[in-house]
């Protein structure tokens, strides 16, 4: 590409890059914080729309106040950008600003062989910080040449303690010990549970921001990048796991649901919609790596406003939304979760691994008012508990509280909100 070209989409980007707002501080720049003074690159990956260009701006103005280089490879203008490119992009930046040893590169997944140029610029000295949307390139790009060169983070859309940060409400230091209190918090976490925690969703509330995002991810991050022919088969696929999170399946019954012939395909597809950060799938809990893969996988959503925006009525699938907001508080602090299934087929909803022996079980509903469901509940906790050997379990509600004690078991009933501003 010619350097008149480059530098007038580097001075132009970098208008537009300061004039985003920074927004309330990620819990993200916390963790990023304390890798600035490595060498290694700093790879932040994510669904689109999640923050990664704002978090890189709070990078930015907090950790390099003397200056970056930056380009987000987005622009429609380098959709012909090539790693032989970088050499004219780098002159472009040393004419504009001078000699500078930090680069910020967004959406840099949209360029192969990126990680050449970053390998040769780090050998020199260079900082990097890099955003993707794209797991499977990342991973596939860092594996090559940044091999132990490389720290990686995965941003979220908003937490519910920066959801309420970004409303302005201020967590009471004695904890939510008064009745008003708690009542501004439940009030918050009831629009946080439908609305999820997209960060310009939020800002604007109109759902065309979220869809615009969802169709991105199908045409652009997928279609597009994999020369995908049967548009329609992935459109129906998004859209039935979008409307069946929680819910077990087999790639063989979505073949026959959507009447594809090739059960590949459709592992494929669900594969490209992980990818791009739409969807977690977990499998069922087995010592047995064989059981794991031949059992059926869950379904989950990066964040409860999408998933409402694109296929959920919220008023018939509130406990779902729920058990979603749990799973991705789980994701975010435990490196394999899974669902159990006990011996005569109870179901609990997650069970996480702390350890290599050290196991976790959690129950998530609405609530325990009805004695079938706390019936339910309960007997597949506790006959799960017993299989396992484990003393305690927890159960996540709405707005319950207590602890029941069984059979030599103790299961602690906690409010969700309550459990989401924990430490």
């Amino acid at each position: 590409m010619q350097k008149t070209l480059l530098k007038e989409i580097v001075l132009e980007q970098e208008q537009g890059r300061k004039a985003i707002e920074t927004g309330i501080p990620r819990v993200a720049l916390g963790i990023v914080s304390r890798h600035t003074a490595l060498p290694h690159a700093v790879v932040i990956s994510g669904i689109r729309r999640c923050g990664k260009s704002t978090l890189l701006n709070q990078i930015a103005e907090n950790f390099y106040k003397k200056g970056i280089y930056y380009l987000n490879f987005e622009d429609e203008r380098l959709v012909d950008f090539g790693v032989e490119d970088f050499n004219n992009l780098y002159e472009a930046f040393l004419e504009i600003y001078g000699e500078r040893k930090v680069f910020f590169f967004d959406e840099i997944q949209n360029v192969p062989k990126w990680e050449v140029f970053v390998r040769r610029m780090q050998d020199k000295g260079n900082k990097f910080f890099i955003t993707g949307s794209n797991a499977s390139l990342l991973s596939k790009e860092l594996g090559t040449k940044l091999t132990g060169r490389n720290i990686s983070t995965e941003l979220y859309p908003f937490s519910f303690t920066e959801f309420l940060s970004f409303k302005g409400v201020k967590l009471p230091k004695n904890g939510l010990s008064y009745t008003a209190e708690r009542a501004n918090i439940k009030k918050h976490f009831a629009e946080y549970l439908k609305h999820g925690g997209m960060p310009e969703y939020l800002k604007y509330k109109d759902t065309a921001l979220l869809k615009r995002a969802y169709e991105d991810i199908l045409y652009r991050d997928i279609v597009a990048r994999y020369d995908i022919k049967q548009v329609k088969a992935l459109r129906e696929l998004g859209l039935y796991l979008l409307s069946n999170i929680g819910a077990t399946f087999s790639y063989n019954n979505l073949k026959n649901i959507l009447g594809l012939g090739s059960m590949n395909t459709i592992k494929s597809y669900a594969d490209f919609l992980q990818n791009s950060f739409l969807i977690f799938l977990i499998s069922k809990f087995s010592y047995s790596l064989k059981q794991q893969f031949l059992a059926l996988k869950k379904i989950y959503c990066i964040d409860n406003g999408l998933a409402e925006s694109v296929a959920f009525q919220f008023s018939k699938n509130k406990g779902k939304f729920l058990e979603n907001l749990v799973f991705l508080e789980l994701k975010q602090k435990y490196p394999e979760i899974y669902y159990y299934k006990t011996s005569n087929n109870l179901e609990v909803n997650f069970l996480v691994k702390k350890g290599k022996k050290d196991l976790g079980l959690i129950q998530a509903t609405d609530n325990l008012d009805n004695e079938k469901t706390r019936q339910r509940e309960l007997n597949s906790l506790i006959k799960a508990m017993d299989e396992l050997k484990l003393k305690t379990a927890l159960i996540l509600t709405e707005d319950t509280e207590e602890e029941i004690k069984l059979k030599g078991r103790a299961v602690l009933v906690k409010p969700i909100y309550r459990w989401l501003l924990e430490e």
